[in-house]
């Protein structure tokens, strides 16, 4: 399994706008620019954003993105179900069914081993990132690097 970068610019991107407050929006140039990343791109993530009801979208040259929720009420699984869907990592093609003593009848989806096996561990990581929000996140990195809310905050008013 491997998560598109789209995912890790959008945490990132949501845990700087934690710290630069829903009073003030940063457009996109600001916000790639931070990380040196495709603005065009990084847009594309942000409107997947938006359309989840993370991100607030405001036009006009004063405008750009903030955050439509509390970062208590935003989970990483939010956040990366924005991006990549919310389709199963596993599909079962049921290949049982081809198999010696497979048979036509059988829904293997629910009684094969490696499915169900599969898709114990897609929920176990799933439930680990609905149980992680950005508040969760914003506090973990302020309790390790507690300069990092400031140098967030310097870095942005640099960038116009």
């Amino acid at each position: 399994m491997r998560l598109s970068q789209g995912v890790e610019w959008a945490v990132h991107t949501c845990l700087n706008l934690t710290w630069l407050g829903a009073e003030r929006g940063a457009s996109t140039s600001r916000l790639a620019a931070f990380y040196d990343l495709p603005p065009a791109y990084l847009n594309k993530q942000l409107q997947s954003l938006v359309r989840a009801g993370i991100l607030a979208s405001t036009p006009g040259r004063r405008g750009g993105f903030s955050l439509a929720r509390r970062p208590a009420d935003i989970s990483l699984l939010d956040v990366v179900v924005a991006i990549e869907g919310s389709d199963p990592l596993f599909r079962c093609e049921q290949i049982l069914r081809a198999g010696p003593g497979g048979r036509p009848d059988v829904d293997y989806r629910e009684v094969c081993l490696v499915s169900g096996a599969m898709r114990r561990a897609e929920l176990a990581w799933r439930q680990e990132l609905a149980s992680r929000t950005l508040a969760d996140l914003r506090a973990d990195v302020e309790r390790t690097y507690p300069a990092t809310p400031d140098a967030t905050r310097a870095r942005f008013a640099e960038l116009h």
